[in-house]
């Protein structure tokens, strides 16, 4: 009882003291607010005829740089889904492609290099991939000398860490000073980025020590080793938030202002002579998202996965036919296979399939055990019959037979670590559903591996009831002149609402 009073008592003094409050004070009266429709709608936007147009968004050096018709490039997909045909596609149109050489053969690699240089008339830009591969540098090596022998002037690198001596002989070949004093590069590097501390090594001259190694061995002038001093490694950053394929699910808001502020830090202390120009990637399928990266300051967008779904893209009809379905909710995140055992993360379509729920168990088996001996037999002949389709020993001596001579280091280590033949064995999970994508193949589709994001599904609802609905209507230099068309009307439009 002397509770309840007590609670009284409280109550009826604070409700004396609002009643106060309310009676004492005049209200504060806003202004009336202008009435601003923000509805959305798949339709195009409605154009002005004064403003921005799609060939002002964006950085307009980085267009004189590549010779393009917009600040729009198509970023490369590993085993060639960003294939010949899509980069002759953008290149005819005035746009750039990198062909995505992960997984693709050095013969396959070069053969692709001279078609695309014999469908291309001088000008028209296109750039091939370069992955970083952390158990087979040689590869990356060797990946450098076919670009130097062919004279492909445009790299994407992909899942650097650091600088490595191939990327540094690439960019200094061909460096020089003209007669006007100013240093020209005859090689561009576009660098994907998510971490601070590596766009802060690709915004910084190449390392003394790289340089010098280089020069002793004779792969690079004196004159341009001099030279390097002045120059950056890259001519520009992608900013890459979550996307698919490889990601560290960074958001692009905030990564992207870091970036730019730390490109302005990098250009002060420097004092370069061309200012290093950072682009956007991952999430971007739709005007909306295309219009978000520009606000931001983006100097140039980077379409990924959209382009996937598409009549060049370099995988099967079955693949395409899921992809046209996904929605903004159908995908999730799986190990990244070519760093399995790292945490590296990967985002795939999830609906209707079980290629993430497999990678992710063998992940943690890998986690758990020290070899495969030490997994009980119940889970091993699950694994062997469901994911591989055959025992361990099988894809074991394939894989001794195809390293034999190209990485014979990889097989002597997995003969001493039991834990590191677990992992090379794994591993093979991801290359085995990455080709069953690849062709098609119906009878284990359930363990497709596709790299896709959620742009995919944005893009999907878009196009919903339009002719690009169906893939076979989608093609990659159409779907970049809508996608920049529409940036730049859904930009007048909210401008002008926003100022009427």
């Amino acid at each position: 009882m002397l509770q309840t009073t007590t609670d009284n008592v409280s109550f009826a003094t604070g409700f004396k003291f609002t009643h106060n409050i309310q009676q004492e004070t005049k209200p504060f009266v806003l202004p009336e607010a202008k009435q601003i429709d923000v509805h959305l709608t798949s339709a195009p936007y409605q154009r002005t005829s004064k403003g921005m147009t799609a060939a002002s968004l964006g950085n307009q050096a980085f267009k004189k740089a590549y010779n393009l018709k917009y600040a729009y490039v198509c970023g490369a997909m590993s085993s060639g889904i960003t294939s010949k045909e899509l980069v002759i596609k953008m290149g005819k149109a005035g746009l750039m492609g990198y062909f995505g050489t992960n997984g693709v053969q050095l013969p396959d690699i070069e053969q692709t290099i001279c078609v695309i240089q014999k469908a291309l008339k001088q000008g028209q830009a296109y750039g091939m991939n370069l992955l970083c591969d952390f158990t087979n540098p040689q590869l990356e090596e060797d990946t450098i000398d076919l670009f130097l022998k062919y004279g492909v002037k445009n790299i994407e690198a992909a899942g650097f860490l650091q600088i490595t001596p191939a990327l540094v002989r690439y960019r200094l070949k061909g460096l020089k000073r003209e007669t006007n004093g100013k240093i020209t590069a005859t090689n561009k590097i576009m660098v994907r980025v998510s971490r601070p501390e590596v766009a802060q090594a690709f915004l910084s001259p190449a390392p003394e020590e790289i340089v010098n190694m280089l020069l002793e061995k004779q792969q690079i002038s004196r004159e341009a080793a001099i030279l390097a001093k002045e120059m950056p490694m890259a001519d520009d950053l992608c900013v890459q938030a979550d996307s698919g394929g490889p990601t560290s699910q960074g958001i692009m808001p905030v990564l992207l202002p870091t970036m730019i502020k730390l490109r302005d830090d990098m250009m002060a202390k420097y004092r370069y002579a061309n200012t290093v120009r950072v682009g956007a990637m991952g999430g971007i399928g739709t005007p909306e998202a295309a219009s978000a990266a520009f606000i931001l300051n983006a100097d140039f967008i980077m379409t990924h996965s959209i382009n996937q779904c598409t009549v060049e893209a370099g995988t099967s009809d079955t693949v395409k036919d899921l992809l046209q379905q996904v929605n903004v909710q159908d995908t999730g995140y799986a190990p990244a296979g070519d760093a399995f055992g790292f945490g590296a993360k990967m985002q795939v379509v999830q609906k209707g399939l079980l290629f993430a729920a497999r990678a992710n168990k063998l992940y943690e088996l890998y986690h758990h055990y020290n070899s495969l001996d030490d997994i009980d037999d119940k889970t091993k002949r699950q694994i062997e019959e469901d994911y591989f389709k055959r025992p361990f020993e099988e894809v074991y001596a394939q894989i001794k037979a195809e390293y034999a001579q190209n990485n014979p280091q990889e097989i002597e280590k997995a003969e001493h670590y039991p834990k590191y033949k677990m992992a090379l064995i794994f591993r093979r999970y991801f290359t085995h559903t990455m080709r069953l994508a690849l062709d098609g193949n119906i009878k284990q589709k359930v363990d497709y591996q596709i790299h896709c994001g959620p742009a995919m599904g944005a893009f999907n609802q878009w196009v919903k009831g339009t002719a690009l609905e169906n893939w076979r209507n989608r093609h990659v230099d159409e779907i970049a002149e809508k996608l920049m068309q529409e940036t730049a009307a859904l930009l007048n439009q909210r401008f002008h609402e926003l100022t009427m």
